[in-house]
This record gives structure tokens, sequence and C-alpha cells, in this order.
């Protein structure tokens, strides 16, 4: 494996030196900062874990200018001298461990959440509807466009006195204030702010000015942008071409290129999308610029990263979700330890399927956003711990168990480990899952745990092993509801499907559940195309619910939904299935009972039970039993693997 040559080099924007090339993405967190924009000691854990980890630049969580200017429910504040001494608590921080540190300054613009919390509308370019909100925001006066430059500015003072090393803006997306006033998608306003490139870039222009006023010419200032909004009607890349090096001579010192517009899946984009897809755009913009030009998007593999810097079509990568998943990332792979590097796969569970308040987490790094709590500290008495079933769960708990000092064994009764996890990675677009599989057992083997495949467990095998605590990790069966007719020859469950155990070709599928196994099953079955001799599938989705796929990630359901629409699956909404027939069902919609005739095969993908055969037998016999994962509540892999991170530091 060549080194990491182009990836390790120094670099710098404009006075700002840079140790490596790696750059920390802003990521909203959620909940880290306090609820009145000041900085928090979460805040502060969570960052410090990415500086001792070894990134270059850290790009914090977006920063707002505006008291009554939220952008999420707790957005980090600079909009007042009092938020200074905090900050200036998080760069010293930052800077002890030899990382550059700059906020992501922000005016969220239509998107702002200012509705919800200062019953004030959104302000925008012109009168569109919020995403966020679903509200007509009011188009800005020139005064009010005036002051927000102004604001900008005196933000823009305290990140210096703050000791932040640059500024980043955000003008990406057709989002925010500059995105939404650069981009033709948003901006439809008639005066000089509006109607060409030039007017729509003047905001932008005086931001600059007014920040490179308010803090020196040398202040470094990155400007976020999507190289191609990809969209009909928007910016493309030519325009992009022809808009970077006006930016250049106003003072922009770097770019940093996404692309699409807001809202699509690229922005986020999720498990089984391209790895690297802006870097076309990234490039493209290195042709007409000579400032360092960074590219982001599901770049989370170090190997790939100096691919695209050898190759010329960035400076710098930036790196958002693979920072979460191991904060460690730059200096597992400068040591050459990439099996070491916890995996990105892009699933969105826990870092963007977020309830607004809940905080971000991670499902291969539990110990997100509470790095210091969740630290591993060695077990004062060593035990005997034998571990039940080799699921993300048990792995997991396994792992963290053997690292504190315990001796650990695990069984499991299938000849490879998994569970259900080696099922979700069977749809469409979902095969990298298993790299969180491969991980964890790698990681497990490598702290001592003894893997023993094709062992099912009984309480008379645990009366000889006499261990001092079992873990019950047995995950869940599929739930199989009381309808009539359901013990018919033609009814399956999608765990059947999924395992390849019955072969289903040319016939008509009715799939009764429309959660993400449901739709995900249906999309592999309808993914087989035409064949001339066995014909083609046609799948029907019934869901009791009135949408499907409501489990998933919005970016995450937005490209299953376009590949079930692509292989022409028909998706009944608000019905249920009352009985099975030979040949189809009944269902109920709307108060009456319908047919569906022609139907082959009955797929029941309506969720799972647990499955725990073990812990009732044991718990007067053992001095410690756990039951993590799907075998106590039918969970996401999300919970499944937090429950065992837990269970593993407290044993």
């Amino acid at each position: 494996m060549p080194a990491l040559v182009q990836l390790y080099s120094p670099i710098k924007i404009g006075s700002m030196e840079l140790k490596n090339r790696i750059v920390m993405s802003t990521i909203s967190t959620g909940d880290y900062c306090n609820r009145d924009g000041t900085v928090s000691d979460k805040l502060l854990g969570y960052l410090e874990a990415r500086a001792k980890g070894g990134v270059g630049l850290i790009n914090t969580e977006p920063v707002t200018i505006g008291e009554t200017l939220p952008y999420t429910p707790r957005t980090l504040g600079i909009w007042d001298d009092k938020f200074i001494p905090g900050l200036r608590q998080l760069t010293d921080l930052l800077h002890s461990h030899g990382a550059k540190v700059q906020p992501q300054l922000i005016h969220p613009g239509p998107e702002s959440l200012s509705p919800f919390y200062h019953k004030i509308p959104t302000k925008g370019p012109s009168p569109i509807m919020c995403h966020t909100t679903k509200q007509i925001c009011r188009e800005m006066t020139l005064d009010e466009i005036g002051e927000a430059v102004r604001m900008f500015g005196e933000a823009a003072r305290r990140i210096r006195e703050a000791g932040f090393d640059g500024v980043e803006l955000h003008a990406a997306h057709s989002y925010m204030l500059l995105g939404s006033f650069l981009s033709p998608l948003r901006n439809r306003r008639v005066d000089d702010y509006g109607g060409s490139i030039e007017a729509r870039l003047r905001l932008a222009l005086e931001v600059i000015a007014s920040i490179k006023k308010a803090t020196g010419k040398e202040f470094p200032l990155t400007l976020r942008i999507s190289g191609d909004e990809l969209m009909p009607g928007g910016n493309t890349v030519h325009d992009m071409q022809y808009i970077a090096p006006i930016l250049v001579e106003a003072g922009v010192d770097a770019f940093h290129v996404s692309a699409g517009a807001f809202p699509t899946w690229r922005i986020i984009a999720p498990t089984g999308t391209p790895n690297g897809l802006n870097v076309t755009f990234s490039a493209a913009l290195k042709e007409v610029v000579d400032v360092p030009v960074m590219t982001v998007g599901r770049i989370n593999d170090p190997r790939l990263a100096e691919h695209i810097l050898s190759r010329k079509e960035a400076d710098m990568i930036v790196m958002g979700r693979a920072l979460l998943a191991d904060p460690e990332l730059p200096l597992k792979a400068m040591e050459d330890r990439f099996d070491d590097i916890a995996p990105c796969i892009a699933c969105l569970l826990g870092c963007r399927g977020v309830t607004p308040g809940v905080a971000m987490t991670c499902v291969v790094n539990p110990a997100l956003g509470r790095e210091k709590e969740m630290s591993i500290i060695p077990a004062t008495q060593t035990k005997k711990v034998m571990i039940v079933g080799a699921g993300p769960a048990g792995l997991e708990t396994a792992r963290i168990a053997a690292l504190r000092g315990h001796q650990v064994e695990l069984y499991e009764k299938e000849s490879r480990i998994g569970g259900q996890f080696n099922l979700a990675a069977v749809p469409p677009m979902k095969q990298e899952l298993v790299k969180v599989l491969r991980y964890l057992l790698t990681q497990a083997e490598k702290a001592g745990v003894k893997v023993r495949l094709n062992s099912e467990v009984t309480p008379e095998i645990v009366a000889e092993v006499n261990p001092d605590v079992v873990v019950v990790a047995t995950g869940g069966v599929p739930l199989v509801p009381n309808i009539k007719g359901i013990d018919g020859k033609n009814v399956v469950t999608a765990h059947d499907v999924l395992a390849v155990k019955l072969a289903i070709h040319g016939a008509n599928v009715l799939v009764i559940g429309g959660g993400m196994v449901g739709c995900e099953t249906a999309e592999f079955l309808a993914n087989r195309g035409d064949n001339p001799i066995i014909g083609r599938t046609q799948v029907t989705i019934v869901e009791m619910l009135d949408d499907v796929a409501q489990d998933l990630a919005p970016e995450n359901r937005t490209l299953l939904m376009q590949n079930l629409r692509e292989a022409g699956v028909n998706i009944i909404t608000s019905a249920k299935v009352k009985e099975i027939l030979d040949d189809g069902v009944i269902i109920e919609k709307d108060g009456e009972e319908l047919p569906l005739r022609s139907i082959d095969r009955i797929v029941l993908a309506m969720g799972a039970r647990s499955y725990d055969p073990l812990s009732d037998h044991i718990r007067n016999k053992v001095k410690e039993v756990y039951v993590v994962g799907d075998a106590g509540k039918p969970c996401r892999a999300l919970e499944a693997i937090a429950e065992g991170s837990e269970v593993g530091r407290n044993i």
C-alpha cells in the first residue's frame, strides 16, 4: 500500500497552515451546545476527541449571527460579545492538540426556525416556501439585507477575538441566506440582488467585504458552494466556474465544494450512493482558481482521499460522518491501521435520522457525544463472560468487555457471524453494511475474544462452562400476525426471501408491511429484471399506515421510493389485510373489503419479535445475566449496538 503522501502533506488557506489535508465538516449535532447558544462540556468533549484524533482543520457546527435566527433548536451563537469567553475556551482546547478550527458562520435565512421559537416569519430573497418550516418566507427589504451584512461583520470580529483560525460561510444548496440569494431556484428578485448571476452574487460579495473589513484581509475565509445545483433552472458547473474567480478576487481563500440543491439526497448521501460523488465539481473549480479547493461527499476511506488528491481533483478532503464513526481515523490511517478504523456506512440512523432536540449518535460509535463518560475503563475484577449470539449487539458487547480485561467467549449457532444484519445487507445498495460486522469481529478478536461458530447454547452448556456473566444476544424472529389463512403454503417471511431460502421469479408478490424491511424486500424482488423465460416479478405493498418507509431517514427514503417507482412496485396504504386466500388476499380500505387476486406469493414483513430461549432458565444459576438487542426488545441496529456497548462497560 503506497504511503498517504498527499493526505498528510501540509497546506495553507491564506495565512492558516494545516498539518494535513483532512478537514472535519460542519455537522449539526442536535443538542451538544447549551440551550442559550453557549459552548457546553459535551461540545468540548466531542470536538476535542476529533482534534486528538489527528484532523487538520475542524469546522464547528453552524454558528448563527442572530439571537432570533436559530438553525436548530440549540444553535451555537455568536451574536453578542458574551459568547467570546466560551468560544475562546473551545479554540484553546483544540489548538492544544494541534488542530486548527473555524466556525461555519450562518444566517439561516428562509430555513430559520424563528417562527417556532420567536413567533416571527422567516426571511429570504423571495416569498418562497421554507423546506424546514413549510411556511412562505417574507422577502427581505434592502434595509434588512444591509443589517444582515453588518451582523456578519460583527460576528466575524468576535470569531477572530475568540481565537478561531478562520471562518467558513455557507452559500451552497440554494440554502440558508447566502445560498438562497445565490440560487435562481429561490431568488426571484427584480432589484439589484436578483435577475442575473452578478446580482444574485451581490449579497455574498457584500458579506465577504464586511467580514474582511472586520477581521483584516489576511484572516482566512472559506466558502461552501454547490459545484452544480443539479436541478433544472439551478446554477450549473459552468455558472460556478464563472462565479468562483469573482469570489476569489473579493477575498475567498478556499472553496468547500458540495453539489445539489436542498432538499436532495446528494447533500447527505445515504448508503449505496457513490463515494467521492462531488469530485467532478471540485476538479472543475480547480481549473479556474488558484486557491485551495476542498471536496466533500462520502469520502470515508483515507485511501480514496489520497487517490483524489493524487489525481488533483481537489486540494483538501472534507469528512463528516467518517469522523463521527471514528474520531481517530486520521491517526489510524497514518499508522497504516486501516482495519482498526470504524467504518461509516452512511446509514443516517443516528447522525441524520435524529428527532429534534435528541442528541446525535452513531451506529458504530455509541460513544459519540459522550466521549468522556464512555471512555473504556479497565475492570477491577476479571470475569468469565459468555455471550450468546454474534449479531451486532453481541459483537459490540464482546469487544467492549474484552477491552476492559474480561475473559470473553462469543457463541453463535450459525456458521457465520452477523445475525439479521446479514439480511439487511441483501437489498440493492445495502451491501456495505457488512463493513460493520467485519470491523466488530476484527476488533473483538484483537481484544482477545474467542469466537465459537456452529455452537448453539443451552442451559446445560451454560452450566458446563460456568461463567460469571452471560449476555443473551440471540436477536429476533419474524412476527407472524393472527390473520385468517396465515398458514397457507403461499405465505413466506421477508427473512426467508432475503436469506434466499426460496426462489421467487416471474410471480405476482404481495408484501404485507410497508416499513423499511417491507419496502427493501419489495425492491429486492422487483429488481430482478425481465426474464424472457420466467417473466418479471410484479410486487405490491400493503401498509396499514398512510405512507410507507416512514422509519427511514429522509435521504434513504427518497432514494428507496424512487427505486420502487422505477421498478413498478404498486403501493396500497391505509389498508389492512383481513384474510389470506389461496390466490390472493382480502384487504380492508376506507371501510370496504376488497379482494386482491392472482397473487402467487405473500411475504410477511410486519416486524420482529424477541427471541430469548435462555435467560429465564439461567437467571438463578449465573451471577449476572443481561439481555441485549432484539432479544430483549425489537429495535434497530443503532439501539442494539448501543445496548451492547453499555452492557460491556457495566460488566
